[in-house]
């Protein structure tokens, strides 16, 4: 296989974007709307929109039908991202005439989604194992909580569990109180349920279920359970159980919904969100979340603009992630911003699911 047409094998670490026009040709055997959709992109991608909107207004003019309408899809966005309401009206009209059918509609997207992102990195969801091998679990959460001073895991998804685990999470709940952190436990009935299975008055193993129980029992409100598992757990291992505190009885669990970006459009609260303008980014904490993710879906509502560096170092991370069998699904990036991802070679490595319009 030429090394070429194998993504892992391209690596932008060191590529650096002039900020000048883009110094490239386009081979004369490409499909000409391939052409001038993967020019426009990278134009995007360099920040260079009015040199962008001027080639796909012309590219419009001439692939007004088949397959060139992502150029006019690209279009639109563009429009969208600039707040260029009237031109936008102005290509529907177009638009509906060339392909006989209903444009895109209009989502003002100009301004950004100021709160996505805050609603997005605080949740991350827990599947598989609460096991003390499961380090990409607890590398995901340890990296969460270091950008968020609340963050919520849920373990519902939760399906298996050791004292290794346990101790673990009993570690990082310690650490977040310490540093002044909140570390919300979502799923607290289903974990419970497993704990319940693990602890055996009488029989002095697996101590850090025990305190885990004992932990939920109280963030649960639970008094005369905490209590009698502590008379159970003093007198199992011989020494003296943890205390009851009625100000660390948690609020009850909310129900978490999927949240609107302002746009009109639904993010996955369980997804890994891109957001805003990104620029000379290494993803490091994707690898994390991809970790106790299957399939791994990247939200991209929120996304304006990624440059071509950033593209690349996604690509490096992503393409090791798909050695390991997992699905990876972009869901609803821009039309310009999914070109640039079939430039650098993200579509071979992920699939993309475009917002309904």
């Amino acid at each position: 296989m030429n090394d070429i047409d194998d993504p892992s094998s391209l690596d932008f670490s060191d590529f650096v974007f002039s900020e000048s026009s883009p110094d490239f040709h386009i081979e004369a055997e490409i499909d000409p709307v391939d052409a001038e959709a993967q020019e426009a992109a990278i134009l995007y991608a360099n920040g260079q929109d009015e040199m962008v909107r001027t080639l796909l207004e012309n590219a419009v003019r001439i692939h007004h039908f088949g397959p060139g309408e992502r150029l006019w899809m690209m279009l639109f966005d563009l429009y969208k991202l600039s707040g260029q309401k009237a031109a936008f009206e102005a290509l529907e009209i177009d638009y509906a005439q060339s392909f006989e059918k209903s444009p895109p509609g209009w989502r003002d997207r100009s301004s950004g989604p100021a709160k996505t992102k805050e609603v997005l990195a605080g949740n991350l969801l827990l599947r598989g194992t609460l096991t003390d091998d499961n380090n990409a679990a607890f590398d995901a959460i340890r990296q969460a909580l270091e950008k968020n001073p609340k963050l919520r895991v849920d373990l519902s998804k939760v399906s298996r569990l050791d004292a290794g685990g346990c101790a673990r999470l009993l570690s990082l709940l310690q650490q977040a109180r310490k540093a002044g952190r909140e570390l919300e436990l979502l799923g607290r009935d289903t974990l419970q349920a497993l704990l319940e299975k693990c602890v055996e008055s009488g029989r002095a193993e697996d101590r850090e279920c025990w305190l885990l129980l004992l932990e939920l029992c109280q963030l649960q409100g639970q008094y005369e359970r905490f209590e009698d598992l502590a008379i159970n757990y003093a007198v199992t291992f011989e020494v003296s159980p943890p205390s009851w505190e009625a100000k660390r009885v948690a609020a009850p669990e909310p129900v978490l919904k999927r949240a609107s970006n302002g746009a009109g459009d639904e993010v996955d609260a369980d997804a890994y969100g891109l957001h805003g303008d990104i620029k000379a980014s290494r993803f490091g904490d994707l690898s994390g979340y991809a970790g106790v993710h299957d399939p791994v879906i990247i939200d991209c509502v929120a996304l304006k603009r990624i440059d071509f560096i950033s593209a690349g170092a996604l690509l490096n991370v992503l393409t090791t992630v798909r050695r390991s069998g997992k699905q990876i699904v972009f869901r609803h990036p821009n039309h310009l911003v999914a070109e640039l991802f079939g430039v650098v070679g993200l579509k071979a490595v992920a699939s993309i699911i475009f917002a309904k319009h």
